[in-house]
């Protein structure tokens, strides 16, 4: 080399777009948390349901993604500055749109024939969500006052706020018809209310309820923590027959979880039992691991996104052991790590009725997921779920997980996106799904490393399966040619591809040096984005 010539160090550029895929997700969290937020707006035009919310929220951001991604292509000085801009502006402007629309305005009694019997719900969930005075609520239950009508055996008052002359008003129905009613959904039912007046809500619906004889009860959405949970001691006490209990979104802490073991009498009829978004913990998972030992019907549990570490983890994986009717298991988004994950294994390998398992975003690493593998090789033989997406697993343990899915033959869905099987995993993962799996229909393997070879190897896998709907290798490292080339093979059936517009051809050249800017850039647009709010446009 000449010792006079310089060498120039390379420079990163920093972009500000587009955004990643966590970052798009949070922004679809903001958006509904302020849809569902009571603010002046909603006092004129009603709260959206959560659910109304979720799918708004989706539709809002992917339309806010499309124009600031439009502007961004003709942007001249190419940093994407001013398409977060527009991203922030537009779902801002659509987000008051969907406000002003509100709910529809809709209130239900449906009937249906179950058991021999008619099975009448009593629905208000689709009607506006708002704050409803005591008139209001004469008027809207005046069909479960009607002693002519005595036929419901089902309530749904979740998107409703009740107010405590309203809930006098509710609580004096409900005493009337409480032997009768077999399912209570009272979700999201005292929506921005001041703590007193919720909680002496909830005491009154409590006491109002009392030796009713439910099998469902549905108390999700109503920021109960520990005195919330006692608020309903009465309903919680006087219940035997419970088969599904909901208690989601609802701020259960370690204490209100212990709460809730200690106030419920009986749980050996329980088939279905949802935890979903808390803030519970290690300790609050001992306390519903106790709970979950003493249900030894139990079909269905969901323990997702509660902040559970690998403590928490162990306890719950003991407890799950003895629910040997167990068909479908949802603990995404948790921080079991491997030490939670070999205790789940062991767990799995005796739940020989699992249909649905849902394992995303533990920590598993390649120790986890490979025992998890290992113990679901030999169990669980009609499952038709697999979802273990961002583990860190690598190709280290995929030769386990590919035995696994090759011995899955009933599998319909199978997710394994952002971990980091590259192309040797991928191929792995191909072969394993090439023999049988007739009833396979969707499989996820983005945001995986993979080149050309994995690519074509997943599409001429799943494209033999009659049943197949939807490959998704987006976010991925493939060449053009190798994006032409599987486009080829979906020539005739291009419904079943995903897209391919976040792939990088050249993304794991620069993989390692360029990690710090990325981390850098989702950090600065989450912050551009993170005071996104609601504002009305001037007239």
């Amino acid at each position: 080399m000449d010792n006079n010539s310089v060498t120039t160090p390379r420079v990163l550029s920093v972009k500000m777009w587009p955004p990643s895929k966590s970052t798009r997700l949070m922004l679809v969290d903001r958006i509904t948390n302020n849809l569902t937020t009571p603010s002046i707006f909603s006092r004129k035009y009603g709260l959206l349901t959560p659910h109304q919310a979720e799918h708004d929220a989706k539709r809002i951001e992917d339309l806010a993604f499309a124009a600031a991604n439009k502007h961004f292509q003709n942007e001249p000085d190419g940093d994407g500055t001013s398409a977060v801009q527009i991203y922030a502006k537009e779902s801002s402007k659509l987000m008051l749109e969907a406000i002003k629309q509100g709910p529809k305005e809709e209130v239900q009694s449906t009937t249906t024939a179950g058991g021999g019997r008619e099975d009448c719900l009593f629905d208000l969930s689709g009607g506006r969500r708002a704050f409803i005075d005591e008139s209001e609520a004469r008027d809207l239950l005046r069909p479960l006052a009607d002693p002519t009508n005595n036929s419901f055996t089902k309530i749904r008052f979740t998107n409703r706020s009740f107010g405590s002359e309203a809930a006098k008003v509710a609580v004096s129905v409900l005493s009337s018809i409480k032997d009768q009613l077999t399912e209570v959904d009272l979700s999201d039912f005292v929506a921005g209310r001041p703590e007193a007046e919720a909680l002496e809500v909830m005491n009154m619906f409590s006491s109002a309820l009392e030796g009713s004889k439910l099998r469902f009860l549905d108390l999700s959405d109503n920021a109960l923590g520990e005195k919330g949970i006692r608020a309903f001691a009465s309903l919680f006490k006087s219940q035997r027959d419970l088969e599904e209990l909901y208690l989601m979104n609802d701020g259960i802490s370690e204490d209100a979880a212990r709460a809730v073991l200690e106030l419920l009498p009986c749980t050996d009829k329980i088939k279905v039992l949802q935890f979903h978004n808390n803030m519970t913990g290690d300790e609050g998972a001992v306390a519903i691991a106790e709970i979950v030992k003493n249900c030894p019907r139990l079909e269905d549990f969901r323990c997702s996104s509660t902040r559970i570490g690998s403590e928490g983890g162990v306890a719950l994986a003991e407890a799950l052991a003895s629910c040997r009717h167990l068909k479908k298991l949802d603990l995404r988004d948790n921080m079991f790590g491997v030490e939670g994950g070999i205790a789940l294994a062991k767990a799995l390998s005796v739940l020989t009725e699992l249909t649905e398992v849902y394992m995303s975003y533990l920590n598993l690493e390649d120790e986890g997921a490979e025992a998890l593998s290992e113990a679901l090789i030999k169990s669980a033989p009609s499952l038709r779920v697999l979802e273990l997406a961002g583990n860190d697993i690598t190709v280290k343990s995929t030769g386990k997980l590919a035995d696994c899915i090759a011995a899955k033959q009933c599998l319909w869905k199978l997710n394994l996106s952002e971990n980091e099987l590259k192309d040797e995993g991928s191929i792995l993962i191909a072969k394993a799904l090439d023999e049988g799996h007739d009833q396979l229909a969707e499989v996820d393997m983005s945001t995986n490393m993979m080149r050309r070879a994995g690519a074509r190897a997943l599409a001429g896998s799943v494209l033999k399966k009659q049943a197949f709907k939807l490959l998704n290798i987006n976010g991925n490292f493939i060449s053009e040619e190798g994006v032409d080339e599987v486009n080829d093979m979906f020539k005739d059936s291009p419904e079943k591809l995903g897209l391919l517009d976040d792939n990088d051809p050249e993304g794991e050249d620069f993989e390692d040096e360029d990690e710090e800017g990325e981390e850098e850039e989702d950090s600065e647009l989450e912050a551009k984005l993170g005071g996104l709010k609601i504002k009305q446009e001037e007239e």
